[in-house]
């Protein structure tokens, strides 16, 4: 895990928190999480949590990508109260990748906390 400013981002993992940000705030949901494929294409989530079925931003957005055809990862976002990403998190996005991914997270203010790799 590595510190980074705001300011040393790429503009689409900028992107990518920014979409993160907006789908926690917009559901009202602990999380809000965003990832992007291998063609640039988007896909965003936030916290399922259902009588049967829990998933995290993360891993909703990662299922996402799956079910519309995504072969792989390019980045992730996730904004969160939480201090760290967790394993299971890390997880999905490396089982989609098949690669170490750069995973960002951001307190809900939307400030970069640290730049996690998922393998």
């Amino acid at each position: 895990m590595s510190d980074q400013s705001d300011q040393a981002l790429d503009p689409e993992d900028r992107k990518l928190l920014t979409l993160a940000r907006s789908a926690r705030a917009r559901n009202g949901v602990p999380e809000g999480a965003a990832v992007r494929d291998e063609t640039g294409r988007t896909y965003v989530a936030g916290t399922v949590d259902l009588p049967s079925l829990r998933l995290s931003a993360l891993q909703t957005a990662v299922a996402m990508a799956v079910a519309s055809g995504a072969a792989s990862l390019e980045a992730g976002a996730v904004v969160t109260e939480s201090e760290a990403v967790p394993a299971e998190d890390l997880s999905a996005v490396h089982d989609l990748s098949g690669r170490t991914t750069t995973v960002l997270l951001a307190g809900t203010d939307g400030q970069l906390r640290a730049t996690v790799a998922s393998g």
